[in-house]
């Protein structure tokens, strides 16, 4: 039987796993990272995780320019980087850096390696309040992290989709598509030829809205 290939996917279920057993919300792909983790409401902790089957300088840097977005950075590196993460380096580098350490074996078990530190570079509000509310609006988790080259379902994808099939049985004012899809304004001026009028009158986004064509 032919060894399976493993992707950094492959990581994302047990570091999901071992972040929610600590109380935190997690996601995939959200913004550009691999999975981001919320725990608490008014403002929340915000952890950013970055999948890769090995330890690599590229890990790091993409560690590195994660920082000002979140409190926290955790690194998780798969089975055949197990190697590299028992070099003393490797662990002091993590900690000077602040970031967490975690090992997935190839049975799916996660292990700490170092944790992290409480060292912050100055944040960047606008970067993590971005975070935070596509965090939030994202319904359920669509997207495995470490995905690369297929197209993420972000809220806002989500969000026009579920306008699409709001219309699907035909015209409703801005009005009552509002009460549901709160951006549905947005979304129409945007995508007013998607949503143009079988008639050929699209209107205007806060007049009655036509129907699929």
């Amino acid at each position: 039987m032919p060894h399976e290939r493993r992707t950094e996917t492959s990581l994302y279920e047990p570091v999901k796993r071992y972040l929610e057993a600590l109380g935190f919300t997690v996601k995939g792909e959200v913004c550009g990272c691999d999975l981001v983790a919320l725990r608490g409401d008014e403002r929340p902790i915000v952890v950013i995780g970055e999948l890769k089957l090995s330890f690599s300088l590229d890990l790091v840097l993409q560690a590195v320019d994660r920082t000002t977005a979140c409190d926290e950075v955790w690194l998780a590196v798969g089975p055949r980087g197990h190697k590299r993460l028992c070099d003393p380096r490797v662990r002091k580098l993590c900690r000077f850096l602040g970031f967490g350490l975690l090992g997935v074996s190839s049975t799916g078990s996660v292990e700490v390696v170092v944790e992290p530190s409480p060292w912050k570079p100055r944040q960047d509000r606008r970067r993590r309040t971005r975070l935070i509310d596509e965090h939030r609006k994202r319904i359920g988790d669509p997207a495995r992290g470490g995905s690369t080259r297929q197209p993420i379902m972000t809220a806002y994808r989500q969000q026009v989709l579920a306008c699409a099939a709001s219309l699907a049985d035909g015209p409703r004012r801005t009005s009552e598509l509002r009460s549901v899809l709160p951006n549905a304004p947005i979304i129409l001026l945007r995508k007013l030829p998607l949503f143009s009028s079988a008639t050929g009158t699209a209107g205007s986004p806060e007049s009655s809205v036509g129907s699929m064509s």
